[in-house]
């Protein structure tokens, strides 16, 4: 089966929705927060209206066409892991008001969707309050499967962090949604067509060792943890390659 990915790729420098009102918008091109990539970011041509946004501790490549992120980019290591651990989440869930109306998802398309708002770049990876509060925006969620997201997706999180907390150094840590091709049917959310993944990824990158995996799973309730796939595999699958291969 062909998918093509999106994800979100870009960082937001400030305080985001309700958090707007005491900081400013900044970077919104990958220029200004390349920290978040292994190397050059991919370049996508599968869908349109792309736009790349800075927060504060992730970056996002995020889609009009989809309303969602194509990609979210990651770095993280133990310290920061455990700077974030005693931080309360608040779960404030707010449109991203850097995307024109047009091509970002509402609070209102997710109500009785029957999905939930799944993170790309978890809270729980978060160091700092700021880069907690910014990613429950829009522009880092994807319609998920609840029993998913609760269950097999919320191990795979678990794990990467107790893998983060042993790690020498920095890890790269990339996420996002897997939508069917073309010749399939697809499924949205809302008012504003939210577009459902079919599956979603996580890839992992370890600079210290070289290794790599990437985490492929449905976006279903009977998904269960598996065993991951090549970094390789991923590339042909996707044709995106974040490590400058």
């Amino acid at each position: 089966m062909r998918f093509s990915v999106l994800g979100a790729a870009a960082l937001l420098l400030a305080s985001v929705s309700s958090f707007s009102s005491t900081a400013s918008a900044q970077a919104v091109s990958f220029s200004s927060c390349p920290q978040f990539f292994p190397g050059r970011p991919p370049v996508v041509t599968q869908l349109q209206r792309l736009r790349e946004l800075c927060f504060q501790e992730f970056a996002v490549l995020h889609s009009g066409e989809t309303k969602t992120p194509v990609y979210v980019a990651q770095r993280l290591n133990a310290r920061q892991l455990e700077a974030g651990a005693a931080l309360k989440r608040k779960d404030k869930f707010y449109p991203e008001a850097r995307l024109p109306s047009g091509d970002r998802a509402q609070l209102d398309d997710y109500k009785r969707s029957g999905f939930s708002r799944g993170h790309m770049a978890p809270a729980g990876d978060m160091g700092t309050e700021e880069g907690k509060a910014q990613s429950f925006s829009l522009a880092n969620m994807v319609p998920q499967d609840a029993k998913h997201n609760g269950g097999a997706w919320s191990r795979i999180e678990q794990d990467t962090r107790r893998y983060i907390r042993r790690a020498k150094g920095d890890v790269f840590v990339i996420t996002g949604p897997v939508f069917a091709g073309s010749n399939q049917a697809t499924q949205t959310i809302g008012a504003n067509r939210v577009r459902v993944p079919a599956a979603i990824f996580k890839l992992v990158y370890d600079p210290a060792t070289g290794n790599s995996w990437v985490h492929w799973q449905e976006n279903a309730a009977s998904t269960r943890v598996t065993e991951p796939i090549t970094y390789a595999e991923f590339v042909r699958r996707t044709g995106l390659s974040f490590l400058g291969d």
